[in-house]
């Protein structure tokens, strides 16, 4: 048996250029470098963010550097008790900065909408981080109150470029939203995408998109999910064949082929084949 993948990208240099200016502070694929990048084109209207989960303040963080290092005031939320601690550790000296331990949730009163005004957000705060590995899609669709100036977004980087996903509006599941889902949610917002890192989306107001020069903002000059997406295709004698990232990316696991066969090894034939 040969089997290999042929893909070639389809991300055009000139729209994905804020991709070049990746630099890492504390972010984990660079987005640091990205979000300096933005705030160079759009400047600054107040220096306030906001990120959740914060975890500990620091690692992987992309407001830590702002907060730190660039006299920023802002927010930070985190849902874990024992990290929390480690939170208001790290900003203990730092009164620019509240920390909060909420576990942010798409209504009520720890909906992002009423946290953002407890906390007395700007309503156009400068920079909001939604990192929650699952509800993301949902909490920004909530938010209705605040217009951030521009919203970073995780995004499930498994999921092909051509297919909406949005997990169940249940925090207890952890499957996130696809890059095309965030993509429509944000325009149905008033929002174009203007950049990624493997697992995060670039989002600014559409009167700021202009700023960015770029003519063509399809998730496919823009992104390429290549080195993430598995695919699976059927055989005739109906084996599935796997190609593509072989691994679970959040479990550490190699997925072994034969683990998603539907048909046992003896069914696996073809009535219809000549002789």
């Amino acid at each position: 048996m040969q089997l290999r993948v042929k893909r070639t990208s389809r991300v055009k240099p000139e729209s994905a250029f804020l991709r070049k200016h990746a630099r890492k502070v504390t972010s984990q694929r660079g987005e640091d470098g990205v979000i300096e990048k933005i705030f160079e084109i759009i400047d600054t209207s107040n220096r306030y963010c906001v990120e959740f989960g914060a975890w500990d303040g620091k690692l992987y963080s992309n407001t830590w550097n702002l907060l730190n290092n660039e006299s920023w005031r802002g927010l930070q939320i985190e849902g874990s008790a024992e990290k929390f601690q480690e939170l208001e550790a790290e900003y203990a000296a730092n009164n620019r900065v509240t920390t909060l331990n909420r576990l942010v949730e798409t209504a009520g009163a720890n909906a992002l909408d009423a946290i953002l005004a407890e906390a007395g957000a700007p309503r156009d705060l400068d920079l909001l981080c939604i990192d929650v590995d699952g509800l993301d899609w949902h909490i920004w669709n909530g938010l209705a109150k605040f217009a951030p100036r521009l919203v970073v977004v995780e995004f499930n980087p498994t999921v092909p470029n051509d297919v909406f996903f949005v997990q169940d509006d249940d925090p207890a599941v952890n499957q996130g939203a696809s890059l095309l889902a965030l993509i429509e949610l944000g325009q149905s917002k008033g929002y174009e995408l203007v950049a990624t890192t493997e697992w995060n989306g670039f989002f600014v107001p559409r009167d700021l998109f202009a700023a960015f020069d770029i003519a063509d903002n399809h998730i496919d000059s823009m992104h390429d999910p290549a080195h993430f997406e598995s695919r699976l295709f059927q055989c005739y004698d109906g084996t599935l064949m796997l190609a593509g990232c072989k691994h679970l990316l959040w479990s550490n696991i190699t997925i072994d082929p034969d683990d998603i066969q539907v048909l046992p090894k003896a069914l696996r034939k073809y009535g219809g084949a000549a002789g």
